[in-house]
């Protein structure tokens, strides 16, 4: 996997025939992410279950220990995942999943039916994020 943050707060997480399935790698860049200490949302546009990528028990056993040492962070700052999926039958069965994945990583998992809807969703997340703009200006004017 590899992380695209050239559009941040949007962060486009896409696959990488090159790193091999560095699960260290990917750990580095979301460890850099949360250290921002801001808000972002990660997007896919590789669809529901279209990585062919099974994951070996020590991944599984290395990924649920880092999502707990940084259970926090990630709650506060990763405001969800936008998959985009243009198949309903697909968004439909992902949906399914969704709860699943939100409650394991404590942020939501969408679906966009196309890139667009996708960004659509992605901004309603980051726009939730921030203070209201008056809350905003009495921060500026203190």
């Amino acid at each position: 996997m590899l992380l695209d943050i050239s559009n941040f707060p949007l962060v486009w997480m896409r696959h990488d025939a090159v790193s091999g399935g560095n699960t260290e790698a990917l750990f580095a860049q979301f460890d850099a992410l949360l250290t921002r200490r801001q808000a972002f949302v990660i997007l896919t546009d590789e669809g529901y279950a279209d990585s062919g990528h099974e994951h070996t028990q020590e991944e599984r056993k290395r990924t649920t220990l880092w999502m707990k040492q940084n259970k926090a962070v990630i709650r506060a700052y990763i405001q969800g995942m936008v998959m985009v999926e243009s198949d309903a039958a697909k968004r439909l069965a992902g949906k399914a999943i969704a709860v699943m994945f939100g409650k394991f990583w404590g942020y939501p998992l969408h679906f966009g039916s196309s890139r667009d809807d996708a960004l659509d969703i992605a901004h309603s997340l980051l726009q939730a994020w921030l203070p209201p703009q008056s809350a905003l200006d009495q921060a500026v004017l203190s």
